[in-house]
């Protein structure tokens, strides 16, 4: 319930704070004239937009499993997570376009420094909040809100150069004001565009994946087979078929367990009740699936995959033995 509660907490602190940077951003390029800032003004709003996403998707997958959702709702956080990349695609290519416009049609630029001190202060404000994003999200297993704080995270880079193009420009016209510094600005709008092009791709890799039923990363399937293992005194004989993915926070974890052939289904069963508590342990709120087998010595290919008998209580699975 707490980290519920700080999910919806971080939620609405990247929503409030994207509200403030795009009005301020887009007063600013709109009395410099300029297409960075102005650039910069989208990406926040593309984060804004974002930020109220994953805010919904952080309210909406905490719903309870029901009749129509028996796996409950965690994957709309994903969702969420492939619509903000294909939002963020889009307002890169708009950047481009306008960027290249004025480069084709330049236009000079009123007080750039002043521009410069909103992005500087754009980049604190986003640092603070995208590094909470991460703390909680990564806690949390939230994809919504890790793809919230790549955005914001983006946007720290996107307007530190911004940031850095102004100030060049400011000291640029001060040091030699007959030279040309104002395609500096389209420049670093461009340079804006590929980078967030580049984040909506990691974006969209990693919020897709859950939705394909990717299994659970390496080292926590290491961690299951080890756990089994440990209850092979027990009469575990072998472990095969795992299989696990994941929604949103919830785990899903299904395996095969083979036991001694002479264990009665009580005992099989109290068994398999005390792997899944010690899973639970480690997974809280894991939703696990186990199917007892007994063991009857011959063993076939994929028995054999993850038998826990010596090599010599081993038998070749023989037409015979069918």
């Amino acid at each position: 319930m707490q980290l519920q509660r700080q999910k919806k907490s971080v939620a609405w602190l990247s929503v409030g704070s994207n509200t403030l940077l795009v009005a301020a951003k887009l007063v600013m390029g709109l009395l410099l004239n300029s297409v960075s800032v102005l650039a910069e003004a989208i990406h926040s709003g593309i984060d804004l937009v974002a930020a109220c996403i994953a805010c919904y998707a952080v309210h909406a997958a905490e719903k309870p499993a029901d009749r129509e959702h028996p796996y409950g709702h965690g994957k709309i956080e994903n969702i969420s997570g492939t619509v903000e990349a294909v939002l963020i695609f889009g307002a890169a290519l708009w950047i481009i376009y306008a960027a290249v416009e004025k480069l084709l049609q330049p236009r000079p630029l009123e007080q750039p420094g002043l521009g410069a001190v909103v992005m500087g202060v754009s980049c604190v404000v986003n640092v603070f909040v995208s590094r909470t994003l991460f703390r909680v999200g990564r806690r949390a297993h939230s994809v919504a809100l890790e793809a919230d704080a790549w955005h914001l995270m983006t946007d720290v880079y996107t307007s530190a150069g911004v940031m850095t193009g102004l100030l060049v420009i400011t000291v640029g016209k001060y040091c030699v004001p007959t030279a040309h510094w104002d395609w500096l600005d389209p420049a670093a709008a461009i340079l804006v565009a590929v980078l967030i092009l580049r984040a909506a791709w990691q974006l969209t890799r990693h919020a897709a994946s859950d939705l394909l039923d990717r299994s659970l990363p390496a080292d926590e399937e290491a961690w299951l087979r080890a756990e089994i293992i440990q209850f092979a005194p027990r009469g575990v004989c072998g472990v095969h078929r795992l299989r696990t993915r994941r929604s949103g926070l919830a785990r899903f974890i299904d395996f095969h367990l083979l036991v001694a052939a002479e264990m009665t289904v009580r005992e099989s069963h109290r068994l398999a009740d005390e792997i899944e508590a010690q899973i639970e342990k480690r997974f809280p709120g894991a939703s696990i699936t186990v199917h007892v087998e007994p063991c009857t010595r011959y063993c076939t290919e994929l028995c054999r995959s993850g038998c826990l008998l010596p090599a010599e209580q081993r038998s070749v699975h023989t037409p015979e033995h069918i």
